[in-house]
């Protein structure tokens, strides 16, 4: 069976949809949650790691914390990317106040950093505040 695959961010359940479905909504098999949305999910660090190693689209994480102020001014700008991308990249969330392990896991020195993952490795990584069209430019898709 051939197919992109996707981690569902709800529930972690790996998922194969067809190249041609990707733009129509797909929803995962087990929970119905959307696979691509292009809004931001928030992640947790196992639902990262899944998704990082297994995707077949490219995965975009915001390492971010609450009390950040260049994290807050960015979020919104990270949201429009990821509508602007939506079918060709996801665009998530990892809090790394909720989760301290995430910035030693992935070697993380200040925030807001972004790191893409392209079938199961780091292919790029940034730090600093963004603007829409300087993410999108970035992600290169």
């Amino acid at each position: 069976m051939s197919g992109k695959k996707l981690t569902c961010l709800d529930c972690g359940q790996l998922n194969r949809v067809p190249a041609e479905k990707l733009a129509s909504g797909p929803k995962c098999g087990t929970c119905g949650a959307g696979l691509v949305t292009g809004k931001v999910a928030e992640v947790d660090l196992a639902t990262l790691q899944k998704a990082a190693r297994n995707d077949d689209l490219p995965l975009v994480v915001d390492f971010w914390a609450p009390w950040c102020g260049p994290c807050r001014m960015m979020a919104p700008e990270f949201a429009k990317a990821a509508g602007q991308v939506a079918g060709r990249a996801r665009l998530v969330k990892l809090n790394t106040e909720e989760h301290p392990q995430s910035g030693s896991a992935y070697g993380i020195r200040g925030i807001p950093t972004m790191i893409r993952f392209d079938r199961g490795r780091e292919a790029a990584r940034q730090s600093g505040a963004m603007r829409t069209e300087q993410i999108v430019g970035w992600l290169g898709v």
